[in-house]
């Protein structure tokens, strides 16, 4: 699963890694954290579809303009927005609905009322620097509190998880404004990765990216096909268990446990 992770690029930095053309205000201004929890603001990329701008004409002295023919065609642009992390369906009464959809299984993600339309049409990447997972103590190992590991691509770019998103707002409330949420959809551990934990976050490759926020593809079949593909290469390694507390944030929560 994924419960934790840590993002503290600048919202620029990822604009520029995953070819973002616009930035929200919110996203722009979200701190840094080294702790990012269910229900806290996560900055996700999605696509959206937008009527471009009449494109100026010069005027040209002592000539009619020809007419145009036709509206000028719809443009899909790349957005970085802020969510709460935490899937609400559109048709849930309250918010609170979220705290219990932080992640979608990828088994069962198309059959589930809550994720099946966004899994359709309103898929994103819930970007990270890594994440978080805790190891369950071996048998015979005296040990008794699961230990913290923090994984992160080993070329130590960013993570671009494998999201959804919804818009809510308060039924029948058309004056409230919108809520963006969002969801990270999870898979089952295969290689080393099973030593920590038998369920992982699906994370996208970069030559996946594309594929999954195409805003053409509308084929569950197809888009959970995007997610089983392989995920980069990852590296982990122990870290300390202050983690374990959500009030704790701070690069020190990352620093790797000498041993």
């Amino acid at each position: 699963m994924c419960g934790r992770y840590a993002s503290f690029r600048q919202a620029q930095d990822l604009a520029d890694i995953f070819d973002v053309s616009l930035v929200a205000e919110d996203a722009a201004e979200l701190p840094p954290s080294w702790n990012v929890a269910p229900t806290d603001g996560a900055r996700v990329v999605l696509e959206r579809t937008v009527e471009p701008e009449a494109p100026e004409k010069p005027e040209t002295p002592g000539k009619a303009e020809a007419p145009t023919t036709g509206a000028p065609a719809e443009a899909v642009r790349r957005e970085m927005h802020l969510a709460r992390w935490g899937l609400v369906p559109h048709w849930a009464k309250d918010r609170s609905a979220g705290a219990k959809m932080i992640n979608a299984r990828v088994e069962s993600v198309a059959s589930k009322s809550a994720f099946a339309t966004p899994l359709r049409t309103k898929r994103c990447l819930v970007v990270a620097d890594g994440y978080y997972e805790w190891q369950k103590p071996a048998p015979g190992s005296g040990r008794v509190k699961k230990t913290p590991f923090f994984i992160r691509p080993a070329d130590g770019s960013p993570l671009a998880f494998a999201g959804l998103y919804s818009w809510w707002r308060p039924q029948g409330d058309a004056a409230a404004p919108w809520l963006l949420t969002c969801t990270i959809l999870t898979t089952a551990a295969t290689g080393p990765m099973t030593e920590l934990h038998d369920r992982v976050p699906v994370i996208l490759a970069p030559d996946h990216v594309d594929q999954w926020l195409d805003r053409s593809v509308t084929s569950a079949d197809e888009a959970v096909a995007v997610a089983r593909e392989p995920g980069p290469e990852l590296s982990w390694y122990e870290v300390s268990t202050q983690v374990n507390a959500v009030r704790n944030d701070g690069p020190d929560l990352v620093a790797a446990i000498a041993g």
